[in-house]
């Protein structure tokens, strides 16, 4: 019996100690199993963190940047169009070398040449016959001539072939030869060149419709003074009204005639 009681009281410090060591281990246990776990939570923590922080930061940049634009969008709606086109670029002008300018003088002087010679020609025309009727010294002879747009209102009296146009002088108001020619051109056909003053008031359209305007109402005002100038008038055209005009823009063209460049696609 008491080789029993031994055994069991030496049996039972040991089964204490294991008790004892279980815990122990169980805690060692759970100390290392709650470790990885804090360790996991710390990194979800941090990644949340950096999520959040990254997302305000993203958000603030984009909140600048849209600030940033306003202002940009506003000054593009306010400028005009074709602002932002950078300008062109204007070359100085060049002094031209001497041949150059040699060549420019040669070809005005031929341009002038050529236009002397055409007017020369028409001008040199006989007169068709001598001047018969001879205006009496208070005698006023009034006549309206057309162009185009122009109207000149022609008065003829007797002289020595004055020729006033607006109060200024043939050649000063119609410097070029070709338009001196084409008002004298009645006179010389009828002979009454030199031997009637001629003063005319002339107002619209441009050089050339006055001058065509001029040259109608002298034609006019030469077959009051002698009717039977009619015939040679009429058949040279210096009677007849020239109908030709500049021709109406139409809608959809450019001009009367020219049209927009056609494109297929």
């Amino acid at each position: 019996m008491a080789e029993d009681e031994r055994r069991e009281n030496e049996e039972r410090p040991q089964d204490d100690a294991g008790q004892d060591e279980a815990p122990e281990s169980a805690e060692d246990a759970g100390g290392a199993a709650s470790e990885p776990s804090e360790e996991v939570e710390a990194e979800g923590e941090t990644s949340e963190d950096s999520q959040v922080e990254a997302e305000g930061e993203s958000s603030e940049d984009s909140q600048v940047e849209a600030e940033g634009d306003a202002p940009e969008a506003g000054k593009k709606g306010e400028l005009p169009p074709g602002a932002e086109l950078e300008p062109i670029a204007i070359e100085p002008e060049r002094e031209l070398s001497a041949e150059e300018r040699a060549r420019l003088e040669a070809e005005a002087e031929e341009r002038a040449r050529a236009e002397a010679e055409a007017t020369a020609e028409a001008g040199e025309e006989a007169p068709a016959r001598e001047a018969v009727v001879e205006l009496a010294a208070d005698a006023r002879i009034q006549a309206t001539g057309k162009r185009k747009t122009s109207i000149a209102r022609v008065i003829l009296r007797a002289g020595g072939g004055a020729f006033e146009i607006n109060r200024r002088a043939l050649e000063e108001y119609f410097p070029r030869h070709q338009h001196q020619t084409l008002v004298r051109q009645p006179l010389l056909t009828s002979g009454y060149e030199g031997k009637v003053d001629v003063r005319v008031r002339v107002h619209g359209g441009g050089i050339a419709g006055q001058a065509g305007a001029v040259r109608h109402g002298i034609a006019r005002a030469l077959t009051e003074i002698d009717p039977e100038l009619r015939g040679e008038l009429k058949r040279r055209g210096l009677l007849t009204r020239d109908a030709r005009v500049k021709e109406r823009r139409k809608a959809g063209l450019k001009k009367a005639r020219k049209r927009p460049q056609f494109s297929k696609r």
